[in-house]
């Protein structure tokens, strides 16, 4: 999730996934994958940065996951576990 502003203000948390392209139309207007549309106040160019971090946080927190369990154990699968 990446957090957005809209226009006057208010916060908003956008699932960085169900972004399809963002345009500045000079307002900043994300398109979601449902056709959706949000004008928000940042520049585009925020909105890909924000994006691009909170992808990188998740295989971060992913290798974290696999390398180590809460108690610095390694995880393993169970058997029936892998889908």
């Amino acid at each position: 999730m990446i957090l957005v502003h809209r226009l006057k203000g208010e916060p908003l948390y956008l699932n960085a996934d169900l972004i399809e392209f963002v345009e500045s139309t000079p307002d900043t207007v994300i398109t979601l994958v449902d056709g959706r549309k949000m004008v928000v106040a940042e520049s585009p160019q925020e909105i890909v940065d924000r994006s691009r971090l909170f992808r990188a946080s998740v295989i971060v927190a992913s290798d974290e996951l696999k390398g180590k369990g809460a108690a610095g154990t390694l995880l393993t699968l169970l058997p029936g576990s892998e889908g």
